[in-house]
């Protein structure tokens, strides 16, 4: 409990489902980065684009909520850069 005796608020799917978007948002990354053949590392960053709209999508749900400030936008990506 908190100091003012509530509870924090219990995670929401959506916050557990943000985090896993852009864990496999990176993993498809390194696994493009890592194709040996065009065609495979295009399907990997397709699934990449895919895996950080869903992502987004579960942010917008959070921000809604009003459990993540309206900036909260997505991170750096892996190389630093922000995203799109």
């Amino acid at each position: 409990m908190t100091e003012s005796g509530r509870r924090p608020p219990h995670e929401t799917l959506d916050a557990q489902l943000v985090r896993y978007w852009e864990r496999e948002a990176a993993r498809f990354d390194e696994l493009s980065a890592r194709a040996s053949f065009g065609w495979i590392a295009r399907n990997y960053a397709r699934r990449a684009e895919r895996a950080r709209d869903k992502g987004e999508r579960s942010r917008a749900k959070e921000i809604a909520r009003g459990r993540l400030p309206a900036t909260a936008q997505a991170g750096p990506g892996p190389d630093g850069d922000s995203p799109g």
